[in-house]
This record gives structure tokens, sequence and C-alpha cells, in this order.
């Protein structure tokens, strides 16, 4: 077994691996806050930042298989069935099964979840603005491109 001393030298400066320093437990906190802030936003609505997020796939393509969704927001079944329950109960969406494949059940987003197309978003630009703010265009893109890459990296 190597000592303690050598494992330090054979790592280098082994602190950055260890959490709050390390890079993975401060994109969890800048999270983790984001979602905070977010939630507290969409309360007034009676939404959550999921609630949100599926919103965003759904004004993109309506009509997105159940499945198709749930791999767009790398989400399990039972975790998004539970969301759309809540979301179908508040009148947002509907489920219907498609009429080619009667397997495949289709998310539509009804009037109401629709119109909060229009509210929603500057509500929710407004929380991204303040994590950004003091950060460059340039350097807000550059940040992007980056958490892709590592996101690309481990998936």
């Amino acid at each position: 077994m190597l000592s303690i001393s050598l494992n330090r030298r054979l790592l280098g400066n082994w602190e950055e691996v260890l959490a709050p320093h390390n890079l993975g437990y401060r994109i969890k906190l800048l999270s983790q806050l984001q979602t905070r802030r977010l939630q507290e936003q969409l309360e007034p609505f009676e939404l959550t930042p999921f609630h949100w997020v599926v919103l965003c796939c759904l004004w993109q393509e309506d009509g997105l298989a159940t499945s198709t969704l749930g791999e767009r927001l790398q989400q399990v079944g039972g975790t998004l069935t539970g969301v759309l329950d809540r979301m179908e109960e508040r009148g947002l969406v509907r489920r219907e099964r498609d009429a080619r494949d009667r397997r495949i059940c289709r998310i539509w987003l009804t009037d109401s979840g629709k119109e909060l197309a229009e509210v929603l978003p500057p509500i929710v630009t407004e929380v991204f603005d303040q994590a950004m703010s003091g950060i460059s265009l340039p350097e807000q893109e550059r940040l992007s491109q980056l958490i892709d890459s590592a996101i690309a990296n481990l998936s």
C-alpha cells in the first residue's frame, strides 16, 4: 500500500478532485443554485424546473412520443410519467395514442401549455442572465461549448 505522501506526489495537486474544489462539485452547486432560483420564479405558476424543460421540448416540437421526450431529457420513464401526470392534471398537456402505432403515446400541449410560451421564457431568461452576470458573451459561448464537450465525453 502506498503511503499518503507518495500518493500525493503521484497525484500532483490532488486537492483539485476533492469537494468543494473540484469542477464537478462546483457545476453541481451552480445547478442547484440556478434550479432553486428558477423554482422561485416558477412557483407562482405552480410549475417546477422539470415542468419547464418538458414545456421547452414541446414548444420546439409538439406531439413527441413519451419515449422521445424521455431521451431528450435523459430521464427514466417513471420519473417522466409522474411529471406528465401532474402536467396533464393541470391542463398543460394531453396524451394521445399514436394513430399508426397504439404502443406509442404522444404528448401534446393544450392551449394553456402553449400560452406559457409567451410568459415563461422572459422570466427564465432573467435567472440565466443573473447567473451569467459579468461574464462576456464570448466567454458564455465558450463555457457552453466546454460543458457540451464534457457531457459528450461522459455520454
